[in-house]
């Protein structure tokens, strides 16, 4: 099943503009993204050919199977809910029988959850991302090396510091764990390598530095510190950085680099807006996703607020949807009968 079949099979109910289009925030640069539902031939629905959702390779263009479509609608997905409630002028096409879907039969304090939460996980994004952008990690990875210490003087000096100053080579080496401590070890050298000391690490990608069996009697040079907690930290770090960097949109990035704002801006205007719907939905019980404050979200997305305004604006956000959730009419949950009762009255006719 494609699009293309979709369409001249006669098979979708409802499309809509979305997106930025719909929200009322798109500019001169904008993409035009279509949502709509649609149903399967009767022999899919009820053989094993179901589909619930059917996209195209960039995702501009999804449909839902009605099934599916309600399903979400019931968990008060924003997204969905969002295309339900698409503005007159965005409606492309609709089927009579989508009259039947009405939000007020949806929404429910499960929108706190579902709105704001999700609002809330892209805000820690954000954080990670103004993490990333101020803490750059070099692409030469460290290694466990770089997180040893030798202890001198009521002190400590890099272990790489040490070596080259006293002209030892790390691969003539010995350690030995220390007795009720954790990271400590004695250091032994044997200058003419037929001891066979292991080194310090058996190579640039070890995890864990490399005990020696030490003969009786040898006297230690130093006593070296592994801090390996740190060393674990790092590599999460890097492989988290530079997994960011392989899948980042550097469109985007480049923007976000340009205003110097250190966060995904236009990620967090959307983030704003979904908390300012969530706000909306318990103020008034209704959805509108036409935008009321275009140009400040617009503000936002031009880099032009601080990360710190942005974050004090969510908070304050977050803090108004806590007032209005308690004292919200709206339902715990949507009224599941109810509603799949409409999903049924909508198959019937479609199957008759």
């Amino acid at each position: 099943m494609t699009i293309h079949s979709l369409t001249s099979r006669e098979l979708i109910l409802f499309q809509s503009i979305s997106g930025s289009r719909s929200f009322g925030l798109a500019t001169e640069n904008s993409d035009t993204d279509i949502r709509g539902v649609y149903f399967l031939p009767k022999e899919d629905f009820f053989g094993l050919n179901y589909i619930p959702q059917i996209s195209n390779e960039t995702n501009d263009i999804s449909y839902y199977e009605i099934g599916r479509f309600v399903e979400l609608l019931q968990k008060n997905n924003p997204n969905i809910l969002e295309i339900l409630a698409s503005p007159e002028d965005c409606i492309q096409h609709t089927n009579p029988l989508m009259d039947l879907l009405k939000s007020e039969d949806f929404l429910s304090k499960l929108c706190k959850d579902t709105f704001a939460g999700y609002a809330i996980s892209q805000i820690k994004k954000a954080k990670g991302l103004n993490k990333k952008i101020l803490n750059p990690v070099e692409k030469e990875r460290k290694s466990i090396l770089d997180f040893c210490y030798i202890l001198e003087n009521n002190g400590s000096i890099p272990l790489k510091k040490w070596l080259l100053e006293s002209d030892l080579s790390p691969e003539r080496c010995g350690l030995v764990s220390i007795d009720n401590t954790k990271g400590m070890f004695a250091l032994f050298y044997n200058e003419s390598g037929d001891l066979n000391y292991k080194g310090i690490i058996q190579n640039e990608e070890a995890n864990q530095v490399s005990l020696s069996s030490i003969p009786k009697g040898e006297k230690s040079e130093a006593f070296m510190f592994c801090n390996l907690d740190a060393y674990s930290t790092y590599c999460k770090d890097y492989r988290e950085y530079w997994k960011w960097v392989s899948e980042r949109n550097e469109d985007r990035y480049n923007v976000n680099q340009n205003h110097g704002q250190n966060y995904d801006s236009k990620n967090m205007m959307h983030t704003i807006r979904l908390l300012q719907s969530c706000e909306q939905i318990f103020k008034t019980n209704s959805l509108n996703i036409r935008v009321e404050k275009r140009d400040e979200l617009l503000d936002i997305k031009a880099g032009n607020w601080s990360y710190d305004a942005v974050m004090k604006k969510a908070e304050g956000l977050i803090r108004s949807i806590e007032y209005y959730h308690l004292k919200s009419s709206l339902p715990e949950h949507p009224n599941l009968e109810k509603t799949t009762k409409i999903l049924v009255e909508i198959r019937e006719n479609l199957y008759k």
